[in-house]
């Protein structure tokens, strides 16, 4: 390919041209794009357990610290009955009297606020103890 100059000269083009190249990668990123986007999973879809059956299906293990939150968002941890203000007291003498490193069996309403899903999640964390298992139906 050559190139007229102003001169008259006929000189050879030395550049590559990288628009097309680059109009066709941006086209094959769009299209990427719109694949992961049908191809990926959905997120976190589990149903929690209604509460009328949730009592039944909690493990017994003493050594589990049970917490159970109804469709308002009262908790209860091992029967004692809290508020999202008072759950990182309760929860940190819970823990320090049963000991460290016990698991936390967390029993929800499927109507219950995710705001207090994750304070007990933060008090159990805060109180030393992260092993936290969500008991579903």
């Amino acid at each position: 390919m050559s190139l007229l100059t102003a001169r008259g000269d006929e000189e050879v083009m030395a550049e590559i041209n990288i628009t097309p190249f680059t109009d066709v990668l941006l086209v094959l990123l769009i299209i990427f794009m719109i694949l992961a986007a049908l191809v990926t999973p959905p997120g976190f879809e589990k149903q929690l357990p209604n509460s009328n059956n949730s009592q039944s299906t909690v493990s017994k293990n003493k050594n589990d610290i049970q917490v159970v939150v109804n469709e308002k968002g009262v908790i209860f941890v091992d029967g004692t009955k809290t508020n999202t203000k008072g759950i990182y007291r309760v929860m940190y003498d819970t823990i320090k009297k049963r000991g460290a490193k016990k698991k936390i069996s967390l029993t929800s309403d499927i109507k219950a606020p995710y705001g207090v899903i994750i304070r007990i999640l933060d008090a159990a964390k805060r109180a030393g103890d992260e092993n936290v298992g969500f008991v579903t139906s």
